[in-house]
């Protein structure tokens, strides 16, 4: 049994090379929902400013997806949102998607993705950007998806005053996410689309 590769450059790889390296890569993706959910708690330690921390506004913003009857895709996508905040703080949005983009509804991922646009027309008169960005994305089916993501949980969640639930709550969620089987049809559905609130 080898403990580490032959090669120094990857054309030089055996098999025997590259079935190990599978079998260990597919053992640590088994740690994926718990260094998620590590990286949530180090958005303490981001942007600050707000009256939450970000790791607040994700709790929060996932609780009040709960609270409105959302389901799991649509929940653990609030929770991570914004995860990409503390390394890539330009296109947090699209490194959000990228992670979610396996293993939840390509509606949730599209709209992860394009946040950022639609928050605009909160503020983006304020700090000299097109508050009507998002009206590039008017032809998408998600397109109201992503107004009422932002409506409902994204904006709405920097209120120290809210009952948010804590990390803990999640965890399970995030853990049954991300054990899915990476790119499942059954799991992606190209289209399809479920809504925000079913309470």
């Amino acid at each position: 049994m080898i403990d580490r590769v032959s090669f120094t450059q990857m054309k030089d790889g055996t098999k025997e090379d590259y079935d190990f390296l599978t079998e260990h890569e597919t053992a640590y993706t088994k740690g994926t929902a718990d260094r998620l959910l590590k990286a949530l708690v180090s958005l303490d330690e981001s942007l600050s400013g707000y009256q939450i921390t970000r790791l607040g506004h994700s709790l929060q913003s996932a609780t009040r997806a709960e609270r409105d009857g959302a389901d799991t895709d649509w929940i653990v996508s609030a929770l991570l949102h914004d995860i990409g905040d503390i390394f890539a703080p330009y296109n947090h949005d699209e490194y959000a998607a990228t992670i979610l983009r396996p293993f939840v509804r390509e509606q949730c991922t599209w709209v992860v993705e394009k946040h950022g646009d639609f928050q605009l027309v909160y503020y983006g008169h304020y700090v000299g950007a097109d508050p009507d960005k998002r009206d590039a994305y008017r032809d998408s089916p998600y397109f109201d998806d992503c107004a009422q993501f932002c409506e409902r949980w994204d904006q709405a969640s920097f209120d120290p005053a809210y009952d948010t639930l804590p990390i803990g709550h999640f965890a399970p969620r995030v853990r049954e996410v991300f054990d899915r089987t990476p790119y499942d049809p059954a799991i992606i559905r190209p289209g399809a689309r479920e809504p925000l609130i079913s309470i």
